[in-house]
């Protein structure tokens, strides 16, 4: 995943005026190379449901590569799972390009905000328009971004090393934003043993990492894997945050005891902020317990 050379947010490059249409060209290359693009450029089509071919794949891995839940992979058919993917990053977008709207359909607004967040092909996550990594200035691990369904990893020095797409808690079971502390990690044959006495199987998926406040009290919450991946990048859980089981492994291995984690709302929560710049190197990436679930 490529990020700039500070490690820090960049603003995202200004979007054409409005109506602009197909007179200014797209520049990233996955989307430039697609002439069925061409008419939601002009604002003559979109990408809805039922919509199939290589611009909707082109699409689909895009948004994989930035971190939002495409179950199924880029196909290139469009249906439910795609608007929800392409929904979650209308959600993220907008606060810096307002004129997009959380409609799950790709029109022309949507296709250059994609064009101006979406890494180059072959590569992966963002370089701008990203979380702080720490909150009210305690450095963080992991930021968990509810409304967009997604979840950052940096590294102790506050670089983004990954992004996962996630599900959050339902509107009766919310998974409660602040700051959290990793206060106990589960192995698969643990998260397994756990979810089967809870809930009849290994619903928690391969790895649980606990979760408290940070004075050491219960939070009821944890991050850990699924056994309903289709369910990825929704309101779907009892509180915990679910990511796909082979992202889960990564943030075990990542994390430790003692690892802070926010949890927000949006990517623009108040409380998050970016350390002071330092000169880096780009990094060369690969990408007691509750019962809640």
């Amino acid at each position: 995943m490529p990020i700039d050379s500070t490690g820090s947010s960049t603003p995202p490059a200004a979007a054409p005026p409005a109506g602009a249409g197909s007179q200014t060209p797209l520049r990233n290359e996955r989307f430039a190379t697609q002439p069925e693009l061409a008419g939601v450029l002009a604002g003559q089509t979109s990408l809805t449901t039922g919509s199939k071919g290589p611009g909707v794949r082109a699409v689909q891995q895009a948004l994989a590569e930035m971190g939002f839940s495409v179950p199924g992979g880029a196909d290139g058919a469009f249906g439910a799972q795609s608007a929800k993917a392409v929904r979650n990053f209308q959600v993220h977008a907008r606060p810096a390009f307002p004129a997009v709207l959380a409609t799950g359909k790709v029109d022309a607004v949507t296709l250059r905000a994609l064009d101006a967040l979406a890494p180059a092909p072959g590569q992966r996550g963002q370089t701008q328009h990203l979380p702080g990594s720490r909150y009210k200035g305690t450095p963080v691990r992991v930021v968990v971004v509810k409304n967009e369904h997604r979840t950052f990893l940096f590294d102790a020095q506050g670089r983004l090393q990954s992004i996962f797409g996630n599900a959050v808690g339902t509107r009766a079971t919310q998974t409660d934003p602040g700051l959290k502390l990793v206060t106990g990690k589960l192995n698969e044959a643990q998260s397994h043993a756990l979810g089967k006495k809870l809930w009849g199987g290994p619903v928690f998926g391969p790895r649980i990492i606990d979760l408290s406040w940070p004075d050491g009290s219960r939070s009821g919450e944890e991050l850990h894997g699924t056994s309903a991946p289709a369910q990825q990048g929704g309101d779907v859980s009892h509180g915990c945050v679910r990511h796909d089981n082979a992202d889960i492994i990564v943030l075990y291995d990542a994390l430790k005891v003692g690892d802070m984690v926010a949890i927000v709302d949006s990517i623009n929560d108040p409380h998050l902020s970016t350390p002071p710049a330092t000169p880096t190197e780009t990094p060369d990436l690969s990408g007691a317990v509750a019962s809640r679930k």
